[in-house]
């Protein structure tokens, strides 16, 4: 397994970027480039990931791929296009992206996001988007979310099995499919559940907690530690994925957040026995 995540601080050279990796203590990244780097730049930083023994886990899209705008779902499928072209170049582990929704937000709950004529341009979009590019080296995920597709282990495999391409893959993000206060409760035995299920198309995972704030079961996304999840548990089933496994802290805004999450999850793994791969210095 390894630990990364998001470099904050501004920088502009390989060596600058590799300073922030070394310090917040990752072993896997999210591209540091975009697609419009020359490729002058995308060998150099290439080249600084290989020989510190880096891995790429993930290239993000994040772009309304369902978008009610048709002119503006276009240009997000035409991203991910992009996206995933230059995940096959850098020879990330995934490029991932949320399915989208039928709303104002791109993210946001709406019950038109599971319309069945909503689902069924889902399944062809994804296959659009692995039909254009054909990759080889890489795959193409979802991330799931609490209100759209895929919203439960089950719905990931039912997608799967609709989508029919070898390199569609599961992104995992068990804390946003915790949505409903009986796998808030039973937290551990649901993200086994995760894991037995999805285990075999996982390419990578994201560490995040879970919290209980109130009425009317208010759950919210915070930091490792902070809220119930066991990390120790999380840990060993990301490990037991295989050994180069990417698994990603996210969702903070500060060099030190990331920094301090790292380190609590590298403390908890090295109380519990788990090993972390790290870069090579």
């Amino acid at each position: 397994m390894r630990i990364g995540g998001a470099v904050t601080e501004p920088y502009h050279t390989p060596e600058e970027w590799l300073a922030q990796v070394r310090e917040l203590a990752y072993s896997t990244v999210s591209n540091p480039i975009g697609a419009d780097a020359s490729q002058a730049e995308k060998r150099a930083y290439l080249e600084c990931i290989r020989q510190h023994d880096l891995t790429i886990g993930e290239v993000g899209v994040w772009k309304n791929t369902l978008s009610l705008d048709e002119a503006e779902r276009r240009v997000a499928v035409a991203y991910a296009k992009e996206q995933l072209a230059l995940a096959e170049e850098l020879g990330a582990c995934c490029c991932v992206n949320i399915s989208g929704a039928r709303g104002d937000s791109w993210d946001g709950c709406y019950k038109e996001n599971y319309a069945p004529d909503v689902y069924a341009l889902l399944v062809d979009m994804v296959r659009d988007i692995l039909d254009s590019v054909k990759p080889e080296r890489t795959f193409y995920t979802l991330e799931p979310m609490p209100w759209m597709h895929p919203d439960s282990p089950d719905g990931y495999l039912q997608l799967i099995r609709d989508v029919d391409r070898e390199r569609f893959a599961v992104h995992l993000d068990y804390a946003n499919l915790i949505n409903g206060i009986q796998k808030y409760i039973h937290s551990t035995a649901f993200v086994e559940e995760c894991f037995r299920k999805l285990g075999p198309y996982i390419k990578s995972v994201h560490a995040k907690d879970v919290a209980l704030d109130g009425l009317p079961c208010r759950l919210r996304e915070c930091n490792p530690g902070t809220g119930s999840i066991d990390f120790a548990n999380v840990l060993r089933l990301t490990q037991e994925l295989g050994e180069d496994t990417p698994l990603f802290v996210e969702h903070m805004s500060e060099h030190e957040e990331f920094r301090d999450a790292v380190a609590h999850l590298r403390g908890i793994a090295r109380r519990e026995g788990i090993p972390i791969k790290d870069m090579r210095p």
